[in-house]
């Protein structure tokens, strides 16, 4: 029989430890807060809390992640300077403390590493990275940065390959992160309603800097007012970005007959294809257009997406003649419309001012001419051309030594081109070995979308196939592999349809 008494008092006993401790970490507290400020105190118990979550469940601190990334602009907003800089760096400090406990699981004998077709191609790109560092003697503190702009994001994939979360759990996270979507649909189309008032709560205009090292660099309004919305991500192409990659995941599910009449995702194109157009972020446009026909067209043949296609083709250049719109002559300008922000991507006058005012179309041609000639295989080394980190250290060193400006406009420091800042620091070594990599990824998912039979994981390695081609256009046009607001879902969602096809058909990978 249970002894009731014996339970009883045990349980008082457990009650009365809690209440004591709960006492005496109240108490504490009291004490930290008369000696620090009480931010700093609330920032240290939210980071204790999540080491904690974090140790216990790596794959929750990730899916956290994931969540944050979203509001992570409106948050450095608003943090005071005392706790900025770590607020600022946060997400990636969550991303190494989990890369930790899961080496720690490894060692330990609790995991074991599962072999992918992308460890070769990594580990190859790694250390193509070190040779870089050491055949150009880039100096210890750029070199880190660098390789750390490069691989952060990278190593979330192997970190959810080898955590192995449950498919329940990457539903539901995708579930979450369509509702943000919803979310940051509706603050977009809110911003371009109310305009101006909203526009300077949401922006990040302030610049943060450590020293000489900019922390933020803080986002200056070149546009107008409400024309362009950027809801919580702080720039219009941020937002761009997170819309499309995610609106492609849900173009796997509206190809996947099991979830073609799931009403949610009618909610989810109803508002975010519009806040899509409504960011003017032309090469978010131009990513989700061409996901969605990848999926549309050359795997699915839908027949409605060709006609939809050729409706579209057509409008779009009897457009033109109607209303004797002269392409070639079409710059930005203020008011500009939603057609003109559209045709200006086929402009003779843009391409040729972006090439004279020193944007991107003048690294286009003098990357390949001026900086690869240089420095064919393993380029000039991370940090040192092109991206975030030469940027942010205005690290004008060859630049100089190549006689050419510093970046856009000669002052910004990156060239607002991902693929080309990568050829130019790791060489043409490097990018074979990137691509191998993205190429990988690619296979895998198109096997798996043909394959599996979980209608879930077919319409996941659908959309990342997508999402791939999407980013690998958009990388032409910014600095899209080292932004949080994509890359990081980019290598996440990688590594979930990796874990779903091994669950699904062990041969697929």
């Amino acid at each position: 029989m249970i002894n009731l008494r014996a339970v009883y008092t045990r349980a008082e006993e457990h009650t009365k430890l809690a209440v004591g401790g709960l006492f005496a970490v109240l108490v504490l507290l009291v004490v930290l807060q008369s000696v620090f400020s009480p931010t700093l105190v609330l920032s240290g118990v939210i980071v204790f809390g999540v080491i904690v979550l974090t140790i216990a469940r790596p794959h929750i601190a990730l899916g956290l992640l994931a969540v944050y990334l979203p509001f992570e602009s409106i948050v450095l907003k608003f943090t005071p300077d005392e706790v900025y800089i770590f607020v600022r760096y946060f997400a990636e400090s969550l991303i190494y403390l989990v890369a930790l406990v899961t080496i720690s699981r490894l060692l330990s004998g609790k995991l074991k590493h599962k072999v992918t077709t992308v460890d070769l191609p990594f580990l190859l790109f790694v250390i193509t990275l070190v040779a870089s560092v050491l055949i150009n003697l880039v100096a210890p503190t750029t070199a880190l940065l660098g390789i750390r702009q490069i691989l952060r994001f990278m190593i979330v994939f192997f970190l959810v390959v080898d955590l192995a979360p449950s498919r329940q759990f990457i539903k539901q996270l995708t579930i979450v992160m369509f509702g943000i979507v919803l979310l940051q649909s509706v603050i977009g189309i809110l911003q371009s309603v109310i305009g101006e008032p909203l526009d300077v709560l949401l922006l990040p205009s302030d610049a943060r800097t450590l020293g000489d090292i900019t922390l933020t660099s803080g986002v200056q309004q070149f546009w107008d007012p409400g024309s362009r919305v950027f809801a919580t991500l702080g720039r219009y192409d941020r937002l761009g970005n997170f819309l499309y990659f995610f609106l492609l995941m849900g173009v796997g599910l509206l190809f996947t007959k099991r979830y073609v009449t799931d009403r949610r995702l009618l909610w989810l194109f109803a508002l975010g294809l519009p806040t899509l157009i409504l960011t003017y972020s032309r090469a978010s446009w131009f990513a989700f257009l061409l996901g969605f026909l990848f999926i549309g067209v050359m795997i699915k043949r839908d027949k409605r997406v060709l006609a939809g296609l050729a409706i579209f083709v057509i409008l779009v250049t009897g457009f033109v003649g109607a209303s004797n719109l002269n392409v070639s002559q079409i710059t930005e300008g203020p008011g500009q419309t939603l057609s003109e922000r559209f045709y200006e991507s086929f402009s003779y006058a843009r391409w040729r001012g972006e090439y004279y005012g020193l944007g991107r179309v003048f690294w286009f041609i003098h990357t390949p001419v001026d900086v690869v000639a240089a420095s064919p295989i393993f380029g000039f080394g991370p940090g040192q051309f092109g991206g975030g980190v030469a940027a942010a250290m205005h690290n004008t060193e060859v630049y100089e030594n190549l006689g050419l400006p510093f970046g856009v406009f000669g002052t910004e420091g990156f060239i607002d081109n991902n693929w080309f800042s990568l050829w130019g620091e790791t060489g043409t070594l490097g990018m074979v070995f990137y691509i191998w990599m993205l190429l990988g990824i690619f296979f895998m998912s198109l096997k798996t979308a043909r394959e599996a039979k979980d209608p879930f994981t077919r319409a996941m390695a659908l959309g990342l196939c997508a999402a791939i081609i999407g980013v690998s256009f958009n990388a032409f046009t910014s600095t899209v592999l080292e932004i949080r607001s994509i890359a990081f879902y980019l290598w996440l969602y990688a590594g979930f349809v990796y874990v779903l096809a091994r669950e699904d058909v062990a041969k697929l990978v």
